[in-house]
C-alpha cells in the first residue's frame, strides 16, 4: 500500500481568503488540495503556488452544495493517497438584505453551505486529523458575536460557526487536534459583490486585506489559538456585542453596518 501524503484542504480556495490561506499554507511548506466550483480560477492559483517554488496543489472542482459532496472528497483524496492533516473550511456567501424581502431558496442555500457543510468536513475528517496532529481553520466573521438585521441569515449561520469551533476545540484538544474559528471584519473581495454589497460600504476602519486575514488565522492555528480575530477593532466591536444590552447591539448593527437598509 503506498504512503499516504498529509495535505491541507481547502473549500472556496478560488478566490478571496481562500486563495490567499492556500498561499500561506504554500509558503510554510503544506502539500494542498484545493476545493471550489470554478475550475479555471482553481488551475490558476495551482500554477501561480507551483511557479513560486512550491509542489503543485490538487484541484477538485466541486459545488459543495450538492448532495453527497463531502463523501465524494473522502474518496478523490483516497484514491490520490492523500489524507488530511489541516481542512479550512473557507467556503460560504452571504446576502444582504431584509430576510423577508431575499430569496428563500437562496437563504436555505447558504445555511446549507455555511453550516452543513462545515459541519459534516469538520466531522468526517477528525479521525485523519488526529493521526497527523494538524487542525481545522472555520472561516466565521465578526458577524459571529452579533445578531445582524440587514443580514439575518448570515450572522445567524456564522454564529453557529464560532459556537461549533469554540466546542470541537474544547473536544479535539485532548487528540492533539486544534480548532481555530477565524473571525475577520469587512474584507474587500468577491463575497462582497455576490452578497450584493457595495463597495465601500462597510466603516473602512473594519477591514483588513484578505492576505492579512489568512496570515493571522494561519499563525493563530499553529499556536493552537480557539478564536482569532483580525484587527484591534474589530476585537473592541466582538468585546462590546458580548457586553451590551442586546437591543443596543441590534441598533448599533443596523445604524452602523447597515445604514442604507432604513
Amino acid at each position: 500500500m503506498p504512503d499516504i501524503k498529509p495535505v491541507a484542504l481547502i473549500t472556496g480556495a478560488s478566490a478571496g481568503i481562500g486563495a490567499a490561506l492556500a498561499n500561506v499554507f504554500a509558503d510554510n511548506g503544506h502539500a494542498l488540495v484545493l476545493i471550489a466550483r470554478r475550475a479555471p480560477q482553481l488551475d490558476a492559483l495551482a500554477d501561480t503556488i507551483e511557479t513560486r517554488g512550491h509542489g503543485r496543489p490538487h484541484v477538485i472542482a466541486m459545488d459543495l452544495g450538492e448532495a453527497g459532496a463531502a463523501a465524494r472528497i473522502e474518496n478523490e483524496l483516497r484514491e490520490r493517497g492523500l489524507a488530511p492533516q489541516f481542512l479550512v473550511n473557507n467556503a460560504g456567501f452571504g446576502l444582504l438584505g431584509p430576510a423577508a424581502s431575499l430569496d428563500r431558496q437562496q437563504q436555505l442555500a447558504m445555511i446549507d453551505l455555511n453550516v452543513r457543510v462545515l459541519t459534516e468536513l469538520s466531522l468526517r475528517f477528525v479521525e485523519s486529523l488526529a493521526r497527523h496532529r494538524g487542525g481545522i481553520l472555520n472561516v466565521a466573521s465578526i458577524a459571529s458575536f452579533m445578531p445582524g438585521p440587514g443580514m439575518a441569515v448570515y450572522h445567524a449561520t456564522k454564529a453557529y460557526v464560532l459556537s461549533l469551533s469554540e466546542a470541537l476545540h474544547r473536544e479535539l484538544e485532548p487528540r492533539g487536534v486544534r480548532v481555530t474559528a477565524l473571525c475577520p471584519g469587512p474584507v474587500e473581495t468577491e463575497f462582497m459583490a455576490r452578497a450584493g454589497i457595495p463597495e465601500n460600504y462597510f466603516p473602512h476602519f473594519l477591514s483588513r486585506s484578505a492576505e492579512r486575514v489568512a496570515q493571522e488565522g494561519y499563525d493563530g492555528l499553529m499556536r493552537g489559538q480557539r478564536v482569532v480575530i483580525p484587527r484591534f477593532n474589530n476585537k473592541v466591536a466582538a468585546m462590546l456585542a458580548r457586553f451590551l444590552p442586546r437591543r443596543v447591539v441590534l441598533w448599533l448593527v443596523r445604524k452602523v453596518a447597515h445604514p442604507d437598509l432604513g
